[in-house]
């Protein structure tokens, strides 16, 4: 009869460690708890230089950044014979591709700009082609030129890669990813919690939701600041515009959490980590992402913030700015936008200004 009891118990236990079991993977598959990790070192043994990718969440955007298919090949005939500012009016950018290639290219931006919104996103219903009425025509030439400088004077970040359109837009008008001015909360200096205008002390998502200075973009993406974490000389005190103190440091902090969440890596991607600031010891990818930072500033300063008469109210920020690029605008949460895919190769006019390779 013990014997029989036994047996009830350890059937009773067996059952209730399966249904245990069971609930685990249920919760475990309910809450998406990313469980595929995929390392790769980075430095030297015994430096814990390593960079993490969730393979799991990897997977599941792999659509969202592969590169579409070129939409069709030209033929040697189709790369000859009148150019479209010949044919065209009013073609300040792109006149000296031929009609085919230009054609192909216009085609191309509609599917990666405006797919549901076609051509009459910048050339209206009534089809006038040479017009620049809208604001989103005047604004997409000025992106052809900025394309064309990224990947002709850029190559130090973007290499023999390049960018184009579709690398920021993804299939919408407005890229998922731009920035605008931080407005003030004076609410924070009211109550003695803040500093530099209340910038401070507000959970925003620029800084993964860190109490660190918000507006950091400002400061190193639009304006020249050092990127500094500390200046031995001068540690403590806060003076107008620098950015060098200990105090200071918070807002490197803030771009660097940034350029992390953006590119989808952690601090050793770009940094040893027995020395943070020290550049003989970093990896090569430091050096990519320094000219990466000083482009960004560039596009911002000479392209994009320069838009903002151009713009209706709807497209500014709530300080009035117009809309800005960073790290995430082009990497979208990869190291390497659209896996590298080397999709300006096949839209040479993006290559470079007026000329063709």
């Amino acid at each position: 009869m013990s014997r029989r009891l036994e047996e009830m118990k350890l059937n009773s236990f067996i059952i209730k460690v399966g249904i245990a079991f069971g609930l685990f993977l249920v919760v475990l598959g309910g809450v998406g708890l990313p469980v595929i990790l995929d390392k790769t070192q980075t430095g030297f043994r015994g430096t814990g230089m390593f960079v993490s990718v969730n393979e799991t969440i990897r997977e599941e955007e792999k659509q969202f950044h592969a590169a579409p298919e070129v939409l069709y090949e030209l033929t040697p005939e189709e790369e000859e014979g009148p150019t479209a500012g010949e044919i065209y009016e009013n073609v300040q950018v792109l006149g000296h591709l031929s009609d085919a290639r230009f054609t192909r290219l216009m085609a191309a931006v509609t599917e990666w700009v405006s797919p549901e919104e076609g051509c009459a996103y910048c050339h209206g219903e009534e089809g006038n082609f040479a017009s620049d009425d809208l604001y989103t025509k005047v604004v997409s030439r000025r992106m052809f030129q900025m394309t064309q400088t990224i990947n002709s004077q850029w190559q130090d970040h973007v290499g023999n890669v390049g960018v184009t359109c579709y690398t920021c837009h993804r299939g919408q008008p407005v890229p998922a990813n731009i920035w605008f001015e931080e407005p003030v909360d004076e609410s924070n200096d009211a109550i003695g919690v803040g500093w530099d205008g209340g910038s401070q002390n507000r959970p925003g998502e620029n800084v993964a939701l860190a109490t660190l200075p918000n507006d950091h973009f400002t400061a190193f993406l639009l304006n020249d600041n050092n990127i500094r974490l500390q200046n031995m000389d001068d540690a403590l005190p806060q003076r107008d515009g620098d950015y060098g103190t200990i105090k200071s440091t918070e807002w490197t902090y803030g771009l660097m959490i940034h350029m992390s969440e953006g590119l989808g890596v952690n601090c050793v991607f770009c940094h040893n980590s027995r020395n943070f600031g020290a550049w003989e010891e970093s990896p090569p990818q430091r050096v990519t992402a320094w000219h990466g930072i000083r482009m960004a500033r560039q596009l911002n300063v000479e392209y994009l913030d320069p838009l903002q008469p151009v713009y209706p109210d709807i497209r500014l920020g709530e300080n009035g700015d117009a809309p800005k690029a960073n790290c995430a605008t082009c990497h979208a949460g990869i190291n390497k936008p659209l896996y590298g895919a080397p999709m300006a190769n096949d839209y040479p006019a993006l290559l470079q200004p007026g000329s063709l390779p």
